[in-house]
């Protein structure tokens, strides 16, 4: 009699411990129905709202999308599992971030991103451009380099053959035919530059800001892959089942639609071009 008693105990405690794992299991994978963002404040706050969020929330997602004001908080946030996933910079920035504050993050897809232009009030194409024009320019060296490579692109300057056009400086110019007189600014304050100088260079996120259109440019800056923007996930969730329904949902159709229609001027990644 006690052996069965025993083994009715037994039996009855194993239940129990089956019955809460499931439930753990359960909640756990409720939780993973919940995608916390975070994005700058912006195009990409937009996009995330806009275009993101609907998707994944289409496919019973709950999303969350928190606004940052600088570019440090949004990669650490998400190191420290604030974040399930971010989506602001490009992925040199990604990479020197990681590397420097030794966190362990991973792009997951890159989107749409708003070029660099160049602006003018005062020309209206670039081969109306005087000679001894002032420009603002920005003065970090990643947004310098891209300034740079836009302008050889235009026949404005001629760089360096063997120049790497990811890090070119001002010393890498070796004809400037224009006699243009570059000012060094920080990109922010590019915008502003529009007034004050003949043109100015003006990176994409900064001329959204400033509610600039960006087909107004006169030249706008056939971005490579790696200026683009990309969302981001700590690299142990890249095999997770949300970073592949974020993957898929960026991949589809109405993604695209929707940044045709919402985000004119913004370039597309080379993935989504290859579709077309």
């Amino acid at each position: 009699m006690k052996k069965i008693i025993t083994l009715f105990a037994a039996l009855t405690i194993m239940t129990f411990l089956s019955a809460c794992g499931g439930s753990e299991e359960n909640a756990d994978a409720e939780e993973k129905k919940t995608i916390r963002f975070g994005a700058t404040s912006g195009p990409y706050s937009d996009m995330v709202n806009e275009a993101i969020a609907p998707l994944l929330e289409e496919k019973g997602y709950e999303v969350t999308n928190k606004e940052f004001t600088d570019y440090v908080q949004p990669n650490k946030a998400l190191a420290n599992g604030d974040l399930d996933a971010n989506l602001f910079q490009h992925k040199i920035y990604l990479e020197s971030f990681a590397e420097e504050h030794n966190l362990d993050l991973s792009e997951v897809i890159i989107v749409p991103t708003a070029p660099m232009g160049i602006y003018s009030n005062d020309y209206e194409d670039i081969e109306s451009v005087e000679t001894g024009s002032t420009m603002g320019i920005p003065n970090d060296p990643t947004n310098l380099a891209r300034a740079l490579t836009i302008l050889e692109d235009e026949g404005l300057v001629t760089l360096k053959e063997d120049v790497d056009p990811l890090r070119a400086s001002l010393n890498d110019i070796t004809e400037n035919p224009k006699d243009i007189e570059f000012v060094e600014v920080e990109a922010g304050q590019l915008p502003r530059l529009v007034d004050s100088e003949d043109l100015s260079m003006v990176p994409g996120n900064y001329a959204l800001a400033a509610e600039m259109d960006l087909l107004s440019a006169l030249a706008l800056e056939d971005m490579p892959d790696d200026y683009r923007n990309r969302v981001a996930v700590k690299t142990e969730d890249l095999d997770a089942q949300f970073t592949k329904d974020i993957k898929e949902v960026v991949e589809s159709e109405e993604f695209e639609e929707i940044m045709d229609e919402k985000f004119e001027g913004f370039g597309k990644p080379q993935w989504m071009k290859e579709k077309e």
